[in-house]
């Protein structure tokens, strides 16, 4: 589990391999990743739109852009929480992911809370760290 605390908006980052939808004669490496988001503060907020920053095993990196997560911008509630899952295909056995989520008080203030870095891994493989 991997965690990061925006605000007092905490984000926790399961990820896992998906062998099923993998195939490495392929090159298709293929994870799903479990995110929950509590709203520790005393506010409401919208989670407007996410960023993702994926570098692969050979250090390519792709940048996604987009509005809410999973075609859903959750409201929360202090002491609310959303959970959600997705996935992120690769075409090498390990990989990386980090990003943030731009955040809407009641106010209309836009901010961004972390996503913590999360590693991806197929099971077995050697890692090597640099």
């Amino acid at each position: 589990m991997y965690r990061a605390v925006t605000r007092n908006i905490e984000v926790l980052v399961r990820p896992f391999f998906l062998e099923d939808r993998s195939d490495p004669s392929e090159n298709r490496y293929v994870w799903g990743y479990q995110v929950t988001i509590d709203n520790r503060s005393d506010e409401l907020v919208q989670l407007v739109s996410r960023y993702w920053h994926i570098t692969d095993g050979q250090g390519r990196v792709e940048e996604v852009r987009g509005a809410g997560v999973v075609g859903d911008q959750p409201e929360l509630n202090p002491g609310d929480s959303y959970q959600y899952t997705s996935g992120c295909p690769l075409s090498t056995p390990s990989g990386i992911m980090v990003g943030h989520y731009t955040m809407r008080n009641g106010r209309g203030e836009t901010f961004d809370i972390a996503i913590p870095a999360f590693s991806l891994d197929m099971p077995g493989t050697r890692r090597t760290v640099n």
